[in-house]
């Protein structure tokens, strides 16, 4: 799994606002908990690399792609964005910030929104000419989301702010009690419809009103249990994914849970543990657990659908969704394809090193995916 236990001392804790945080990004194996070797494969044949670009290395940090209007938007800690045509790959423009980077890449295709170091928020139109700087209340970790001329930005301080786009004048906040320890990870926001869907520390996921911050409704995906502060983590993980009238997400030591997005009212919901985050299509929600295993369940009652454990303690991305295959990295680099209707494995693309713990982003039959050691790749499955 990604994160490991405080005895093995493979995660970093650090001060945070009263409260203290662990740190899963540092990627180290525990070696109580070897990972699987590469199952053979007879042939990757159905699965190849489109194109391949590189931004510059993440560190310690988390940087999404963007794809927008035909194009990816990425990020690097050493403060540079690039902005790549999404079919070739090719590099449209690149600038540096002159700042490190801790958070990125959020676009709508005409705002272009970074976080820096000390929670400096630096907004450029999709040119990369600088709109406007702001600064968040804490450290930000998790990519700003834009929809509807406003920017959202969740710092580690457990607190969603609304900036306009515009602008960058500040429009309303929203916060939540932090728990006294929880995951030191990028959880991220979900516009749509004029809605925002956050996940928080403590397992609540709120969907607010984009235009003021109003509550629309609040739900538990993880409800923290246990003796300890170790065991009662049960933070909201990944993005939360909006397909239809579902919005879907998973709680790490929680549950993996699909709710109406009009009501918040629970259509399913699966005991399961996981610090990345979900995958949704048409049938099924997938999920990597944090052992390792790749699920599927069923959008429609939450049935396990199957579950593949050949990729065991590689400590898997979130997964994505696309053509008749779903898809997840690992702490090596390496891209696993599984089939959608049984989880056998068909294919596998090494992107040359470093972990993927980004999400994945897809788009035209094709997925991105960032790696750790600032690889950009686009991978297609037949």
């Amino acid at each position: 799994m990604r994160f490991t236990s405080l005895l093995c001392c493979a995660g970093v804790i650090v001060a945070l606002t009263g409260c203290s945080s662990l740190n899963p990004f540092a990627k180290k194996p525990n070696p109580k908990t070897q990972p699987a070797p590469l199952v053979e494969l007879k042939s990757d044949a159905r699965v190849r690399t489109v194109w391949s670009a590189s931004i510059g290395k993440a560190d310690k940090y988390v940087f999404t792609p963007a794809l927008v209007d035909g194009n990816v938007y990425v990020a690097s800690e050493n403060g540079r964005i690039s902005k790549l045509d999404l079919a070739t790959g090719r590099s449209l423009w690149r600038i540096d910030t002159d700042t490190g980077l801790t958070a990125g890449v959020g676009s709508d295709g005409r705002t272009v929104v970074v976080v820096g170091e000390k929670g400096v928020i630096l907004a450029y139109d999709s040119e990369g000419k600088q709109r406007w700087k702001a600064q968040a209340t804490s450290e930000v970790l998790s990519a700003p989301a834009i929809g509807l001329g406003v920017v959202l930005i969740r710092s580690m301080d457990n607190r969603v702010t609304a900036y306009d786009a515009d602008t960058g004048d500040r429009k309303w906040t929203v916060q939540r009690t932090a728990p006294p320890l929880s995951l030191r990870t990028a959880p991220g926001i979900t516009i749509a419809d004029g809605t925002a869907y956050v996940g928080f520390a403590g397992g609540r996921m709120l969907a607010l009103m984009l235009t003021n911050g109003a509550p629309r409704w609040e739900v538990a995906v993880g409800d923290p249990r246990g003796v300890t502060e170790l065991e009662r983590i049960a933070d909201i993980s990944g993005t939360p994914v909006v397909s239809g009238r579902d919005v879907c997400a998973v709680a790490y030591q929680g549950r993996v849970a699909c709710f109406d997005t009009a009501s918040g009212s629970a259509r399913w919901a699966a005991g399961l543990s996981s610090d990345g985050g979900v995958a949704v299509d048409e049938r099924n929600v997938y999920v990597a657990d944090e052992k390792g295993g790749l699920n599927a369940f069923s959008r429609m009652g939450g049935t396990s659908v199957w579950r593949n454990a050949q990729m065991t303690n590689r400590r898997l991305s979130t997964p994505v969704s696309f053509n008749d295959a779903v898809a997840a990295g690992d702490f090596e680099g390496y891209i696993h394809f599984l089939s959608k209707e049984d989880g056998v494995l068909i294919g596998r693309i090494k992107t040359g090193g470093g972990a993927i713990i980004a999400r994945p982003q897809m788009a035209d039959g094709f997925a991105i995916f960032q790696t750790q050691s600032g690889s950009v790749v686009a991978v297609a499955a037949e």
